[in-house]
């Protein structure tokens, strides 16, 4: 097993070595960017807007459609995970402080990737033999791409690479892993209780297998009511953590922008990093954590009822925001102010780091850690099991989706048991694999998604 987990760390550092694919993303989304005329940036308040309006209105979802907030909130419950609080500690763990200003550059252009995302999954959407939407990569790039030769191998690439990190990668198996040792972390710290992985790992298995019956509108409706909740909670968790040792926030700010730009130096267990290395964990774990480029999240922004496409773009902005920018950054002060990234104990830690930072401010803060862990998890694979549906459905037909399901929810097990290096590792280099005919299409559609914008902002839409 040892050996299999050091293959697969191989091939995920050379697939996320800094001239790849971090490369790729940070090209494609600044390509965008300069197309889009600093979109994320000039649309941002609209952005805000848009969201709080939506979250207020009455449901004017249609038959196979959800609303715009169900739809932020369906890609907010998948990009909001457990990669917020495990994926960042790991990024911390293998490139060192600097890792998180490169997950910052990440979600600065990630912005802009995924407002073209979500503009172009509502524009190319279509409707299934069910009746139901369908939106995604697999279907802009076979209705976007104007050369059958290419577009249909790169949608059914992007199809097969889909469904199988949904099933065996951040959106499945990292979850279940993350939840399972928050849940076990808490219970040791708290209760003194020594519980094995595989009994949360039944729990969140249940829970999940019982929503996924409904489809996309139990799913959306769920997603509705506890993403905000969740994100709320564990804002609040990590804002008083971080009033309470407010001192260390500038030398935290100093300490991420010094080693973007220098190794790190070996402090403690934590071994040091090289700037490669940083650029590297920062950028795929970013994209872990909100998405942008990968492909998923338009899956569920495309089916979103909206009049005009690019209403759906700027809540992307938002998404992604609302991730990196807020959560992320939070989690990150939190373990590097702690200093336990460095202690030996924690090296191959993920989730359980996170706890045990806050807990040295915050008596039983273990606790809302693990429930943190547990809502995250939860809203996570109940978004990637419809994505991977999604993927599957394009490759073999609606019938089978049933299959899917089954299959995904037997792995939610499986991932809680198996070891920190090997899921994260599987995660992001299947994220790599799926990410790459995406950000091909994005680069082919880069004029669509300009045209679109200019339609929509020069008629002046955005006011009414």
């Amino acid at each position: 097993m040892e050996e299999l987990t050091n293959q697969i760390l191989a091939v995920d550092s050379f697939v996320w070595q800094p001239y790849l694919m971090p490369l790729i993303l940070l090209l494609t989304g600044g390509l965008i960017t300069v197309r889009t005329g600093l979109v994320q940036v000039r649309r941002f308040p609209l952005a805000v807007r848009m969201v709080f309006a939506s979250a207020f209105k009455k449901s004017t979802a249609q038959d196979g459609t959800i609303t715009p907030f169900q739809a932020l909130s369906t890609a907010l419950a998948s990009t909001v995970g457990n990669g917020n609080i495990g994926g960042v500690a790991t990024a911390i763990l293998i490139g060192g402080p600097g890792a998180i200003f490169w997950m910052w550059v990440c979600a600065a252009v990630g912005m802009a990737t995924k407002y073209a995302e979500a503009l172009l999954g509502v524009h190319f959407r279509v409707t299934r033999e069910t009746g139901e939407l369908a939106a995604g990569p697999m279907y802009y790039i076979t209705g976007g791409i104007p050369y059958p030769s290419l577009a249909k191998p790169l949608a059914h690439a992007f199809a097969f690479f889909g469904a199988v990190a949904c099933l065996l990668g951040t959106g499945n198996m990292a979850q279940s892993n993350t939840v399972a040792r928050t849940f076990v972390e808490a219970a040791q710290t708290i209760f003194d209780l020594d519980v094995p992985l595989w009994f949360p790992g039944i729990l969140i298995t249940v829970v999940v297998g019982l929503v996924l019956l409904g489809g996309i509108k139990r799913i959306a409706a769920v997603a509705e009511r506890l993403v905000p909740s969740m994100i709320v909670l564990y804002l609040v968790t990590a804002i008083i953590y971080i009033l309470l040792n407010v001192t260390e926030v500038p030398a935290m700010f100093a300490l991420i922008i010094s080693q973007a730009f220098s190794p790190s130096a070996a402090v403690g267990g934590f071994v040091g990093a090289s700037v490669a290395q940083a650029v590297a964990a920062g950028v795929s774990r970013g994209v872990l954590s909100n998405e942008a480029g990968l492909g998923s999240a338009p899956i569920a922004h495309g089916i979103a009822n909206v009049k005009h496409p690019a209403e759906q773009g700027v809540v992307g902005i938002f998404e992604v925001f609302v991730d990196t920018i807020l959560v992320c950054s939070m989690t990150a002060f939190i373990i590097l102010s702690s200093g336990l990234w460095t202690d030996p104990s924690y090296q191959a830690s993920s989730g359980d780091l996170t706890a045990a930072a806050l807990s040295t401010s915050i008596p039983f803060a273990s606790l809302i850690v693990a429930v943190c862990s547990f809502l995250f998890g939860f809203s996570t694979l109940i978004g990637w099991c419809y994505y991977g549906e999604k993927c599957f459905e394009f490759l073999f037909g609606s019938n089978k989706v049933v299959f899917y399901r089954v299959l995904f929810t037997a792995l939610v097990m499986l991932g809680s048991v198996i070891s920190v290096p090997m899921v994260w590792a599987i995660g992001t280099l299947l994220n790599g694999f799926m990410a790459f005919p995406n950000l091909i299409g994005l680069m082919f559609l880069v004029g669509t998604v300009k045209k679109l914008t200019q339609e929509y902002f020069e008629s002046g839409n955005e006011n009414t």
